[in-house]
């Protein structure tokens, strides 16, 4: 059953508190990606990327509309990226805007530091979670280690983080591991 049109409008006035957005990376899966920075972690992971995520009181607010009309903008994007911070913390925002990204048909990408195995308890006592879950495509999953740091490693900071394919890790129960071959690997950024 489709949504109402209310019922969407509600889902696209969800508030969202960021840290920031990039509107064009390369770095933060394959192709041209907006990446949504999200505000607040529970993680604090010593030698973190982005420090000024932690805080959840830090930030702004932008809805998701707001943040699809940026999206919708740039033809030329792939796909949408949610780093943060950490994305988990606001699966109730989040899953109505990655519902958004993938009825236009774009790959999401998801970084957490929570593990894999770690989210299907989360996902099992959080529904919103669960349907975020339910829409991305890749995970980087794992807290970022600075022993374990490396500069060689695509799409992530340290050797502990996986890259995910995560629909068939929910579909198997276990981890399974991203291939560049996958569907949502392209970097085509024009339409031929």
């Amino acid at each position: 059953m489709s949504a109402l049109p209310e019922e969407r409008l509600c889902e696209k006035i969800t508030t969202i508190r960021l840290s920031g957005i990039v509107d064009q990376s390369i770095v933060d899966g394959p192709g041209m990606r907006m990446t949504v920075f999200t505000q607040g972690c529970p993680h604090r992971c010593p030698g973190c990327h982005n420090p000024e995520t932690h805080s959840p009181r830090a930030g702004r607010t932008m809805t998701t509309a707001e943040i699809l009309a940026r999206f919708d903008a740039n033809p030329l994007l792939s796909g949408m990226t949610l780093s943060g911070g950490e994305p988990i913390t606001q699966a109730k925002a989040l899953a109505p805007l990655a519902k958004e990204v993938k009825q236009r048909n774009k790959s999401l990408w998801c970084y957490t530091g929570y593990t894999f195995e770690r989210l299907l308890f989360i996902a099992q006592a959080d529904e919103r979670a669960a349907e975020l879950l339910r829409h991305v495509d890749v995970l980087v999953d794992g807290r970022y280690e600075a022993k374990r740091r490396s500069l060689d490693l695509p799409y992530r900071g340290s050797a502990n983080q996986r890259i995910l394919n995560l629909p068939a890790s929910l579909a198997s129960g276990r981890p399974v591991l991203w291939e560049k071959s996958s569907r949502f690997a392209s970097t085509r950024l024009f339409k031929m």
